[in-house]
């Protein structure tokens, strides 16, 4: 809200939270009994044109992050947090307040029943007026909003947001939207009072606003200069992304609507607006020094990335999934089938760690799929394609994140590094930071742990071995990998390896994420289950705990945080992202990967110098399940 909220600063449904939408029910249902008897298509007509308003601004949205993540054309470099997220959120209010009028109108206009499709005369009308009084009463007005009485009111609220995204240009306390929707009604108000009105005038306005709007706010320059070469005066009469921009940083400047004319003529034009403008459209795209390869998790992860739905992406994933996301089957449907022949990786996040550059890159395939031998070729390329491309920028380092460094798919990359022995970028599974991350998430005094493992990997025979090394018992449940730990193991160190039967039970349970239900009911109540994998393991105990998969918190210096690293809470950062960080911000000059492992204690320091830390009991078990 805005510093100092004024009088119908809060939207009148804001207590409904998820459910404001049930304000347009009534109005819903009305149209579909009012079709089934006079089919009249216009009530119905009404919903599908703020669903499709909702799509082209989501649009705008991931188009807006994937362009500002890449970086070129980006025009403000600052961060995006998630307080602005947070804020942000509803800014489907306007949509709403948009249906409650359409309806309204239909409902009470008799004469909006019969419009053409097409007049070109009030085509023309809807131009100049907007052209005219509506560019002329928003630039004062918005002036007037900027005066200290209604600017901490009112405006203040949009102006929170210095770094822009498309939907900042909805972000408005109640009565400033209403506002501008009296002034935005003068197009429609001279085509009905001239009789000049039909289905196009109004569409098509509708739709201009909302391009621009979300064009103002996308923060990245998306108006080539030879528009302004071949036609000079379009300058006072088509602002850029980056003009707005100069508004939102500068605040006394650039007031205009859509048009600079008023601008230029009442002198508030910023003296830098071309200045910009041609920088941004100079500005490449940026190489970063890190790059986490991920990949797509669950079918329904596609709105969880940030390039997504934002409230979704700024919250950790859940197991249950939001009731709307059901209705998107077919969005969904056709994201799986895009999976199967999609060939490049995508970027999806970026961040500024001190002084190191990182991006995210994420692998167009879902989990599923990583287990399917007939994608397990594809996914292998896809993998050394991301490693050569980020060899051939000189990135430092890459990381690879969840199944990207599986021991059955490429025996934690290391097939890359024997494929390829001349590359430069340093390839890293992250397993010496896990096993920390583990050993120092057990608590303290423990003296027996059980790991139930099947299958040892890389990193549960690193636990195992650190901690009987440490004198802590480990209680073994597999009798094979029992009997094959205790010949890798010496003597000393193998007597505090016990297979189970022969000692009580610990209620600290070191597990992966194949961890059966079975396997879980036989923990005694209150058992701890530490997961070392990078997926947590199902939840079937409402009388134990269950700890994050192996992750740290990540300090304040982190910049650019507003989304969340899958099931991790906010600022939380997964052991293996957090370890190509402290590889290339350390210079250390080796691969980690293959059975190749870094000295613990050492990774450990470098992640709590480097401002990292622990998470402690009560934020690292994500519930009592």
């Amino acid at each position: 809200m805005a510093s100092k909220p004024g009088i119908l600063s809060e939207w009148p449904w804001t207590k409904l939270g998820n459910f404001k939408y049930l304000v347009l029910a009534p109005f819903v249902a009305h149209s579909i009994y009012v079709y089934s008897r006079e089919r009249d298509i216009g009530y119905l007509l009404i919903f599908p044109l703020l669903l499709s308003r909702i799509i082209h601004y989501q649009i705008w949205i991931s188009l807006s992050r994937y362009r500002t993540t890449k970086g070129n054309n980006r025009i403000v470099d600052r961060s995006i947090e998630f307080e602005q997220v947070d804020r942000e959120k509803n800014w489907d209010d306007q949509i709403i307040f948009n249906g409650l009028l359409y309806y309204f109108g239909y409902l009470k206009m008799e004469q909006v029943h019969h419009l053409p499709l097409w007049r070109t005369d009030g085509m023309i009308i809807t131009a100049l007026m907007h052209i005219g009084p509506v560019e002329f009463i928003y630039y004062w007005f918005h002036r007037a909003l900027h005066h200290h009485f209604l600017y901490s009111r009112y405006h203040s609220h949009h102006h929170s947001s210095m770094v822009t995204e498309p939907i900042t240009a909805f972000i408005h306390p109640f009565a400033e939207v209403a506002a501008y929707y009296a002034i935005f009604t003068v197009p429609a108000i001279a085509t009905e009072y001239t009789g000049t009105t039909s289905v196009a005038s109004f569409a098509l306005y509708v739709t201009f606003t909302d391009i621009m709007n979300n064009m103002g706010h996308c923060n990245f320059e998306v108006i080539p200069k030879w528009i302004f070469s071949i036609f000079p005066p379009l300058k006072y009469l088509l602002y850029t992304p980056s003009y707005h921009s100069l508004h939102h940083t500068q605040f006394r400047t650039n007031y205009s609507l859509f048009m600079p004319i008023y601008d230029y003529i009442f002198g508030t034009v910023d003296k830098s607006s071309d200045t910009l403008y041609e920088k941004s459209l100079e500005k490449k795209a940026e190489v970063p020094d890190v790059v986490h390869l991920t990949h797509l998790t669950t079918p329904q992860s596609i709105y969880h990335l940030r390039l997504g739905f934002a409230s979704l992406a700024s919250n950790p994933h859940t197991a249950s999934s939001k009731w709307y996301l059901w209705l998107m089957w077919p969005v969904t449907l056709w994201s799986i089938m895009i999976t199967w022949i999609y060939s490049n990786t995508f970027v999806v996040e970026r961040n500024l760690f001190k002084d190191l550059k990182l991006q995210t890159w994420a692998i167009p395939k879902f989990r599923r799929q990583y287990f399917s031998q007939w994608q397990r070729k594809s996914i292998l390329n896809l993998i050394e394609k991301a490693i050569m491309e980020a060899d051939q920028k000189c990135i430092k380092v890459l990381s690879l994140g969840l199944l990207n460094q599986d021991e059955k798919l490429n025996n934690n990359g290391e097939v890359y590094v024997r494929k390829h022995p001349e590359l430069k970028v340093k390839v890293v599974d992250g397993s010496s930071l896990v096993v920390a991350v583990v050993l120092n998430s057990i608590p303290k005094g423990t003296s027996q742990v059980v790991l139930p493992a099947h299958r040892l990997s890389k990193v549960a025979y690193s636990i195992a071995l650190a901690l009987c090394q440490r004198g802590i018992q480990v209680v073994m449940l597999d009798e094979e990998e029992y009997e094959r730990l205790k010949e890798k193991f010496t003597p000393e160190d193998a007597t505090n390896l016990i297979l189970s039967g022969s000692t009580g039970v610990s209620k600290t349970w070191l597990v992966e994420d194949g961890l059966s239900e079975e396997e879980q009911f036989k923990a005694p109540k209150g058992t701890l289950f530490i997961p070392y994998s990078p997926f947590p393991p199902k939840k079937a105990r409402k009388d134990c705990f269950y700890f994050n998969t192996p992750a740290m918190i990540s300090p304040k210096h982190l910049q650019n945080v507003d989304s969340c690293e899958n099931w991790l809470p906010r600022r939380v950062m997964s052991a293996w992202r957090i370890a190509g960080i402290l590889h290339a911000i350390e210079g250390w000059n080796e691969h980690e990967c293959g059975n190749m492992m870094f000295d613990i204690d050492k990774v450990w320091k470098a992640s709590l110098d480097h401002g990292f830390s622990p998470l402690t009991m009560s934020s690292a078990i994500e519930s009592k399940a």
